[in-house]
């Protein structure tokens, strides 16, 4: 494989939060792994004027109050968002491997060992 090249993992981005696609939104932003459409950046941003801060792990109340099929509709919503970040981690796994990386530092980076990390990234048997 070519210095340059990368493997095509590649599908079309969508909002972390949401779920829409970048098609269907103005803007979406690029984290690591994630992404965050303009439309929840802007409900974010109310969210944080509207409530003061508090420490620690954000709570999610909306969890508790919501219906059986409501949190059973949330689920197939949370794995796709999981399968995003795979997908972009397994990109940045080979961007990794294409500068020549070691499977030894990619495993530590991950807290896996490099037998792990071959494993789970490699595309080999």
């Amino acid at each position: 494989m070519a210095a340059t090249e990368m493997p095509e993992l590649r599908t079309e981005v969508a909002c972390t939060f949401c779920l829409k696609p970048a098609s269907d939104v103005e803007t979406v932003v690029a984290g690591a792994g994630v992404y965050i459409c303009n439309e929840c950046v802007a409900l974010c941003a109310e969210l944080i004027a509207t409530k003061p801060a508090a420490g620690g792990m954000p709570s999610l109340p909306w969890e508790e109050r919501i219906s059986d099929d409501e949190l059973l509709a949330l689920l197939p919503r949370v794995a796709a968002t999981g399968a995003q970040v795979d997908r972009r981690l397994t990109l940045a796994v080979r961007q990794a491997r294409l500068r020549g990386i070691t499977w030894t530092r990619i495993g530590g980076a991950l807290g896996v060992t490099r037998q792990s990390a071959w494993e789970r990234f490699s595309g080999e048997d």
